[in-house]
């Protein structure tokens, strides 16, 4: 157990290790509290009403996209359409918003993975985000099916997925733990049969080498939860400046409070003040 905790900073996603169970820490301006240590104990949130670029850290009266204000999410490579669809990404007609960001974050390997979190799913992620990415959407075991030269190619190669499996979490059952056992290995050879004929055409127009099936094992995953909610109720800071009870688990980017659940990284960039300790 962890003594009393009072911390005031601009609220970031929470860093995560993927021990057993995931390690949380809450990121707040330059702290790091770490959560596991807080299960069981009275926690509160107060957000003070400012809200700060993540990037350019001027204020912004509302986020977009997870922390970002308009002029930058209008700006930034970051914030472009390609990042939620990347089969959409334009970086080969000469028109990324930021080229150099370009190569560092989307010219690079990717996975495409299939993930248990709320049911089968099929996604994307930088190979060296693994197993970040799938702790972050609250997967309880995912294994990786392909290995790609780009972010676009993975996207052309999700949308191939897509006609045969979901490339959404239902967070609402993904909180409640009530998540089916699959066999995923199983799920990853049925469904590179199913898209074979894509992936040819793929391979044709990229090359060979540009899509490369993997024989990686899947990866299991368990959370640190001492009550799983019946019902799911939200927290909102934008309509709530202030968010108390006990913190009885953490699962994917939320808290999971006996008063309700909070998406952290929803809040990027608010200034909040977070108080912790025995009931």
């Amino acid at each position: 157990m962890i003594d009393t905790v009072d911390v005031t900073g601009r609220l970031r996603k929470m860093p995560v290790q993927a021990t057993e169970p995931v390690e949380y820490h809450l990121a707040i301006g330059d702290t790091r509290v770490p959560l596991n240590g807080l299960l069981g104990q009275q926690v509160r949130i107060e957000f003070g009403g400012v809200i700060r670029c993540i990037h350019c850290d001027r204020t912004t009266r509302k986020s977009f996209n997870q922390g970002y204000c308009y002029p930058c999410f209008r700006r930034l490579a970051a914030c472009d359409s390609c990042i939620v669809s990347p089969e959409k990404c334009h970086f080969h007609l000469g028109t990324c918003r930021e080229p150099a960001w370009g190569e560092a974050h989307c010219m690079v390997e990717h996975v495409v993975y299939l993930a248990n979190s709320s049911g089968l799913k099929v996604g994307i992620t930088r190979a060296s985000q693994v197993p970040t990415r799938w702790i972050d959407q609250g997967a309880i075991e995912a294994i990786p099916m392909l290995r790609v030269a780009s972010r676009y190619l993975a996207g052309l190669v999700e949308v191939a997925c897509k006609s045969h499996v979901a490339d959404r979490t239902n967070w609402r059952a993904m909180l409640k733990g009530a998540v089916p056992e699959l066999d995923l290995p199983t799920e990853r050879t049925r469904l590179l049969s199913l898209i074979a004929d894509d992936l040819d055409a793929l391979r044709r127009s990229h090359g060979e080498d540009a899509i490369r099936p993997v024989s990686e094992d899947g990866r299991a995953l368990r959370y640190p939860v001492q009550v799983w909610p019946d019902r799911i109720k939200t927290h909102n800071l934008d309509k709530t400046l202030e968010v108390e009870g006990v913190l009885e688990g953490i699962k994917g980017q939320y808290l999971i409070l006996d008063t309700g659940v909070l998406n952290v990284r929803k809040f990027t960039g608010y200034e909040v003040r977070f108080r912790a300790g025995p009931r």
